[in-house]
């Protein structure tokens, strides 16, 4: 069974976070830069929430607030899901549906190691099933 470990062995374990005091404009120039959907939010080594392109919308843009002068503190989404490197591909897609999460923090020891997306996790069980089908034709094939 394919897990977490697999895609961080692939990818590496780099991530990008900001401050709570950081204000929103500098992790949405962040994200720009870094072509990600969402940051963690750290205080030193603790992760204290997340901010995505979804906290941005709902809770600044369309609030009509100014990223400018907000601290990611007062809209990231606090009750941040992690998982740990064992954790198999098929449950992280069950906790981003059922969460409607799209950035899974990677927990090792109570310290954060990486982030799995949606699109790691897609692009990994597509090419497992790609890999299964190739296996299945070249023994029918042969068969």
């Amino acid at each position: 069974m394919i897990n977490v470990n697999d895609i961080l062995k692939e990818k590496g374990n780099q991530f990008y976070a900001v401050s709570p005091s950081a204000y929103v404009i500098d992790a949405l120039r962040l994200m720009a830069e870094k072509n990600i959907g969402a940051v963690l939010v750290m205080n030193e080594d603790n992760l204290v929430g997340i901010f995505s392109e979804r906290d941005y919308a709902r809770k600044v843009e369309l609030l009509g607030k100014s990223s400018l002068n907000i601290p990611v503190s007062e809209i990231m989404s606090e009750d941040v899901i992690t998982v740990s490197k064992e954790t198999s591909l098929n449950e992280c897609m069950q906790i981003m549906t059922d969460k409607h999460f799209r950035h899974l923090p990677v927990i090792e020891e109570g310290k954060v190691i990486g982030v799995v997306s949606i699109g790691d996790i897609v692009s990994r069980i597509i090419r497992e099933q790609s890999n299964t089908i190739q296996q299945l034709e070249n023994y029918i094939i042969r068969g």
